[in-house]
């Protein structure tokens, strides 16, 4: 029988090039008999953990492939294609130097080239081997690269030999041969494999199309010749390579060589700095110990005491004291320059990261279970995600990479695959769709995420789905979806190693500068057992930042996180009314509307609120029954086991949520109290309830956990009730002690804004673009709350929002950088050299030395009126400027260079259009509101406000039109939700999936939706329309340059004094408005 390993495949991570997964390849050549496979992308190793991962599951999963899984071998290493013409080499690790060398090689190569590139050249190669065995692919003139292979890594060079079906195949294999033998180097057979199966092939082909930018039927020879780049059996290989038989015999004894596998890579976390005499677990204690005493100045509550002991207890023994010292300095360095910053996720469990300031949990406060963060059965690194502010994160990130050194110090990476949308639309290009049609297909896909695209999507899209050419597209597109297109950076997790990092993994540049990424992702570094320090971004701890700065300035108040007032009645008063637009976390319409119910008092009930509205809670049947029994509507149930069994035992587990599991703490000690799960069926039960990761599932705990219980006495119908509960959080729960983190925020934001509305509005619009709403929504929402709004204007404006003090609550005046178009620097400039004012628009031309385009854009934001010029007159004044920069002798002089011009008694603009023209300069008006102009074409139709919806009564049918502000559909929820914003109010829609259907093109494609529904009201207040029918009315916002100026009261703050008429085209007409902001 012949043994054979294919010791030339390639994945998908060789980019558009690989058309099957690494973990395809490897069950592939298991199923063929293959004794092992080599893997080899295109200068990078981004695909050797999964194929590494899948292998691992094949030998534990007990079915018929796991005894030959044991004996299989994988090869890990990189196909290296040089920029200096060499042929490519296929390089493979012997042994675990073998591997640094070929990391150090690749990352050589990627730091000396843009991102997604290496320049690689043959000297690279050349000038150290060690540990590498080479196999030379059979391109060009092979002599005299095969010479100095031969010397610079002798009896470690292959020749490599392809049976590609051209025609010649004998003839060439006998060329090689005797090459190989000139050469003195052993001939190996390949098949230079992109795919695991024959069928693979015709998506092989849209991948070459993709990435060379032709449609299919001009690819002509860039496309393979046929379908032979697959794995294929021994006994086939045997027979294509019957004149050399040796060649196939090569292949194991290459194989047998290779001694690196990725289980060798053994992590060494940094040796973080410490005080001469003291070793890391030691000054952690006495730094613990020091900051517990400030922390809790009359003296560390027993109950703390005990938990810091049973922490650093654990800590010692799994040597994690490092670790810990490295999040604490992290946030020291941040904290000593002002940047704010706070840890989340289950690292908040931990008392010890509470009193080293890591966290703002406060253990004395809360039930924190550190097993969900750290435990001694899971023998997994723990993960601390820490927030900072996200304009000043690069500071963090910075300091990490010089403490540290590049090499040994890279943010983790993160794979970008095709999903719906850009599945149909580079597929689409390849079979040469046009534009249209492709753009057509596209809108149909809800988000960016999907696994599949049915065809009643391409239905509603006007498409035949049982065209040949449209059902092969989508074929083709369901068959890429999960491929991977190229390599990012993660958010901000970042690996570190005690050694040299570019020896565990290739490090590469990233796109921003000063960024360098390594080729693993989150995934594939926890299959692999490497330490990761979260440095996250977060808008909200930017906006608290510059409120911060703002209520120092104007108000003399100076204060940190620790010094917002706590239990303030005001503001849980104002969350109550859901008050809470831009507030953090709670500003969503599903949140707002919760709050009137949940009716928050105290910190625990901002816990339970930012905790509650996720789909793990709905998804197990959890926020009604907490609401009737928070409401006294339904008693609290909490069944007791059997003798001999303490019967109150669960009342320390969910009395807080009145006997309904809300967190995922919860969950787990539930199993543990009351189906007496151990440490280690506990960490299962987490993992299967892990959001992303979902190793195993839920579902195969249910016999164990009911069982139990029941055996122990509770009720069977109480045991189902508590798993299904349970089994919602497979969806998507919270911690508790995520919850109490972000809540810490929630409470912040929520003081700031209900005590400084203007500062809060201030800093919001500062810290854009974050949250759900845009500029107009935050704008709006603060007038409401009695801020004079003041317009961005050439005299007045900073680049930032300001505030400017007038009687009562001070006024926010609108900053240049709400202009759209205006860059950074233009609008600083203004600011910087504005001395005693601009009188006209020639002095800010000559003063500032802004170009032309610049001034046009300032006229059309309607930001020249302190010049005494409306919109249409500032335009016509830049439009005299000069393109060029002004004289030498008018600029020394500081005198006009122009004459004065007669007044053009410009035709006046009317006020639909400078509505329409705000919103595109500014993404808001100050001037009234489109719905408001429009008001009498739907008044007409019958169509009420959101003012008069609040009005009507609970069950009337009435229809509504509205701005599309937000769409949302949570994960697997049954529904859509949808705001609309009209000139009275906001609208909350409802639209249940079924009708979604019905209506996707509608719900997607709106700007400007009709909606018909029935009214419904709860008792608190909370009015939602539940969505009969949905029209888009997008057409409509074309009336916006109609000549007639329909009446509308002025807002409040505006400056709109010379109406004018309509000047046909806007330049930015492509979009009148902009874009809703859509979350799924």
């Amino acid at each position: 029988m012949s043994v054979y390993a294919e010791l030339a495949a390639a994945s998908n991570f060789s980019f558009l090039r690989g058309a099957s997964h690494p973990g395809d390849l490897v069950l592939t050549a298991l199923q063929l008999g293959h004794t092992g496979i080599g893997l080899a992308d295109r200068n990078t190793v981004a695909g050797v953990v999964r194929a590494y991962a899948t292998l691992k599951e094949l030998r534990a999963a007990g079915t018929t492939l796991a005894a030959p899984a044991e004996a299989f071998k994988l090869a890990v290493g990189a196909r290296l294609v040089f920029a200096d013409g060499t042929p490519d080499i296929i390089a493979y690790p012997e042994t675990r130097d073998g591997w640094g060398r070929l990391c150090r090689l690749l990352t050589l190569g990627n730091r000396r080239a843009p991102k997604g590139e290496c320049h690689l050249t043959r000297a690279d190669l050349l000038a150290d081997t060690g540990g590498l065995l080479l196999v030379a692919m059979p391109e060009g003139c092979m002599a005299p690269v095969l010479d100095e292979l031969a010397v610079a890594a002798p009896g470690a060079v292959w020749l490599a030999a392809t049976m590609p079906r051209h025609g010649d195949d004998r003839r060439r294999l006998a060329r090689l041969h005797d090459l190989a033998a000139g050469a003195r180097l052993p001939l190996l057979a390949v098949n230079d494999v992109l795919y695991d199966r024959p069928a693979q092939s015709d998506l092989q082909d849209v991948l070459t199309c993709i990435r060379e930018g032709v449609p299919l039927v001009r690819a002509g020879r860039r496309l393979e010749a046929n379908a032979e780049r697959h794995l294929k059996p021994a006994a086939e290989m045997a027979r294509l390579f019957r004149d050399v038989p040796q060649a196939v015999a090569e292949t194991q004894r290459l194989l047998d060589r290779i001694g690196f596998s990725l289980d060798q890579l053994k992590y060494e976390y940094p040796e973080e700095p410490v005080p001469a005499g003291w070793t890391p677990q030691a000054w952690l204690e006495d730094l613990t110990a020091r900051h517990a005493a400030s922390r809790y100045p009359q003296g560390v509550p027993p109950k703390v005491a005990g938990q810091l002991r049973d922490e650093l207890a654990l800590i010692a023994q799994l040597d994690y004291a490092p670790y810990f010292l490295t999040i604490h300095d992290i946030v020291c360095f941040a904290r000593e320059r002002g940047i704010l910053c706070q840890g989340r996720g289950s690292a908040a469990n931990s008392a010890v990261c509470f009193v080293l300031g890591i966290t703002a949990v406060d253990p004395a406060e809360h039930n924190l279970l550190f097993a969900r963060f750290i435990s001694a059965e899971r023998q997994e690194p723990p993960d601390i995600d820490v927030d900072f502010e996200h304009e000043r994160r690069e500071e963090v990130m910075q300091y990490i990479y010089e403490k540290y050194g590049r090499h040994r110090a890279g943010i983790v990476a993160t794979v970008i695959s095709y999903r719906p949308r850009s599945a149909l639309r580079d597929v689409g290009k390849a079979l040469g769709l046009p534009e249209d049609i492709t753009a057509r297909l596209a809108s149909t896909q809800w988000g960016s995420w999907g696994s599949d695209i049915p065809d009643d999507h391409v239905t509603q899209a006007g498409l035949d789905p049982a065209n040949p050419l449209i059902g092969r597209t989508l074929g083709l597109a369901t068959r890429l979806l999960g491929f991977p297109r190229h390599l990012s950076q993660h958010v901000g997790g970042f690996v570190m190693a005690r050694g040299r990092l570019d020896e565990i993994v290739p490090v590469g540049n990233a796109a921003m500068p000063g960024r360098t990424f390594i080729e693993w992702d989150k995934d594939d570094i926890d299959t692999l057992k490497l330490m990761k320090v979260d440095v996250l971004a977060l808008g909200m701890l930017t906006c608290i930042r510059k409120a911060f700065d703002l209520l120092r300035r104007h108000a003399g108040i100076d204060m940190g996180l620790a010094d917002v007032p706590r239990d303030d009645a005001a503001v849980y008063d104002m969350l109550c009314r859901g008050d809470s637009l831009g507030v953090f976390q709670v500003e969503s319409r599903a949140q707002m509307n919760m709050l009137p119910r949940l009716k928050p008092r105290v910190f625990y009930d901002l816990v339970i609120q930012v905790a509650i509205v996720r789909p793990g809670p709905i998804e197990g049947d959890m926020v009604h029954p907490y609401l009737r029994r928070r409401s006294g509507l339904e008693r609290p149930a909490l069944p007791g086991p059997a003798p001999p069994h303490d019967p109150d035992e669960l009342q320390d587990v969910l009395s807080k949520t009145f006997g309904v599991p809300l967190f995922q703490e919860q969950a787990m000690r539930l199993a543990m109290v009351a189906a007496e799960f151990s440490d280690v069926e506990a960490n299962r039960l987490r993992r299967a309830m892990a959001t992303f990761r979902n190793l195993g599932t839920i579902g195969e705990f249910e016999a164990l956990m009911v069982e139990r219980m029941v055996a122990r006495g509770y009720e069977r119908d109480f045991a189902m009730r508590c798993f299904e509960q349970i089994k919602g959080f497979g969806s998507y729960g919270f911690p508790e002690s995520h919850a109490a983190s972000f809540a810490k925020l929630v409470y912040i934001s929520s003081w700031i804004k209900c005590h400084h509305p203007a500062v809060f509005a201030c800093a919001l619009l500062n810290a854009q673009p974050m949250g759900f709403y845009a500029p107009a929504q935050i704008v709006r929402d603060a007038a409401e709350h009695g801020v004079a709004i003041h317009p961005a204007d050439v005299n007045h404006s900073a680049w930032d929002n300001t505030l400017e003090q007038g009687e009562g609550v001070p006024g926010l005046r609108l900053g240049l950088r709400q202009i759209e178009g205006l860059h950074e620097a233009d609008g600083q400039r203004i600011a910087t050299l504005r001395g005693t004012g601009y009188p006209d628009i020639e002095t800010l031309a000559m003063r500032t030395g802004l170009r032309a385009p610049a001034l046009h854009v300032l006229a059309d934001a309607d930001a020249c009126r302190s010049l005494r010029l409306d919109r249409r007159a500032a335009m016509w004044a830049t439009r005299r400027l000069p393109d060029a920069a002004p004289l030498p002798l008018f600029t020394a002089a500081d005198a006009h260079e122009l004459a004065a011009e007669a007044d053009a008694r410009l035709p006046s603009m009317p006020l639909a259009e400078h509505i329409a023209a705000d919103y595109q300069t500014m993404r808001l008006s100050l001037k009234g509101h489109p719905m408001g102009i429009l008001r009498p074409i739907f008044r007409a139709e019958g169509v009420r406000s959101a003012a008069e919806i609040s009005a009507c009564r609970d069950g009337a049918t009435i229809c509504t039109a509205g701005l599309v502000l937000v769409r949302q559909r949570p994960g697997k929820g049954n529904a859509v939700f949808i705001t609309l914003e009209d000139e009275t109010g906001i609208t909350n829609v409802i639209l249940w999936a079924s009708l979604f259907e019905t209506f996707r093109r509608e719900v997607m494609a709106a700007r400007l939706m009709r909606v018909q529904g029935r009214v419904q009201k709860s008792p608190e207040g909370v009015v939602h329309l539940m969505a009969i029918s949905v029209r888009d009315r997008s057409a409509e916002l074309s009336h916006l340059f109609d000549t007639p100026q329909p009446s509308l009261p002025l807002a409040p703050a505006d400056e709109f004094q010379h109406p004018q008429i309509p000047r046909g085209q806007h330049p930015r007409d492509a979009r009148i408005l902009p874009k809703s902001r859509d979350f799924h």
